[in-house]
């Protein structure tokens, strides 16, 4: 999924407790998945942006050479607008959009 098309909300609301159960059994089992979703967008969002920022990146300059860059400030807003990785998480989660399986322990 593409986290720029995304379609999570971007406040704070309330999920229905028994929707999110329903998929793996156990809310606990839901939040780990989500969790590491969640982490793996972060990342990804991270760096997306840190590859973009590198472009304007002066790394043979002084402090006195480096002055604010319009472009950067721009880039850096849009990410700060994006919905939170959580949100994004929850959203695919809901949607049926995130691949799991359960490992099983063999005795």
């Amino acid at each position: 999924m593409n986290i720029k098309e995304s379609k999570a909300e971007l406040s704070t609301i309330t999920y229905d407790k028994d929707k999110i159960e329903e998929k793996v059994d156990s809310i606990y089992e839901a939040i780990v998945i989500m969790g590491k979703r969640a982490e793996q967008i972060n990342a990804e969002i991270r760096s997306e942006l840190h590859g973009k920022l590198d472009e304007f990146a002066v790394h043979n300059s002084t402090l006195e050479e480096v002055f604010e860059n319009r472009e950067q400030i721009e880039i850096s807003k849009h990410y700060e607008k994006l919905p939170k990785p959580t949100s994004i998480a929850i959203d695919e989660f809901l949607n049926d959009e995130i691949y799991f399986r359960k490992t099983e322990e063999k005795i």
